[in-house]
């Protein structure tokens, strides 16, 4: 039988040597670990990183560390704020000022108000204006006048009639009527004497003015 055409054409098998870099990687081994390990003297030291010394922070400070550290910054701002404005204001010329040369003005009293004038008779004004003076400076017993200038019936009287003792004579007789038509009092310091407020002998004023006017003095 003849060959076949394939088999005859067919060229030789032959094995060709495996290159170095296309052969398979050998199992590492201890001497290839050895080898394949670079020694830490190559490495150069300025590419290793370096941890950084720790230092104190504000956060590991204490309250009262960091508001002393505050009040001292603000003490020395404060103090170039003063030195600052200091240099600025100091072409300016301040007049020193003499206390004896400022003018005092005394306080001048508050003014009473005037005593009215209802009645015109003598011994009725009197009445009246010792009720407007007891009203306004106040009442007072045992004395004619107090240290606060507070009067009796008496001691209004007397200050309202300007030294007049006739007119305060008169004007004592009518107001003793009006207070016995109340009281049965047997005088008038003695009434007053009696009373714990002014309410009452303010009152006995005016009576006694109403009752003046009514017998024309």
């Amino acid at each position: 039988m003849p060959a076949s055409p394939s088999l005859a054409t067919a060229p030789p098998r032959t094995t060709a040597p495996v290159s170095p870099a296309t052969a398979p990687p050998r199992p590492a081994g201890p001497a290839s670990r050895a080898t394949s390990s670079v020694p830490t003297s190559s490495v150069p030291t300025s590419s290793v990183p370096t941890s950084p010394v720790p230092t104190a922070s504000d956060a590991d400070l204490g309250l009262e560390a960091r508001l002393a550290a505050v009040d001292a910054l603000m003490t020395l701002r404060l103090e170039e704020a003063a030195a600052a404005h200091e240099v600025r204001t100091a072409h300016l010329a301040v007049d020193p000022v003499d206390l004896a040369e400022v003018i005092t003005v005394p306080i001048a009293p508050a003014r009473q108000p005037a005593a009215p004038a209802a009645y015109r008779t003598p011994a009725a004004a009197l009445l009246e204006r010792a009720h407007h003076h007891m009203r306004t400076a106040g009442w007072c017993a045992g004395a004619l006048t107090d240290d606060d200038g507070s009067v009796c019936l008496l001691g209004a009287l007397h200050v309202e009639a300007g030294g007049d003792q006739d007119l305060v004579v008169d004007a004592s007789a009518i107001l003793l009527d009006a207070i016995r038509r109340r009281f049965h009092d047997e005088s008038v310091p003695a009434f007053n004497d009696r009373q714990r407020s002014g309410a009452v002998p303010e009152r006995m004023l005016l009576e006694a003015a109403r009752l003046a006017d009514a017998r024309g003095r």
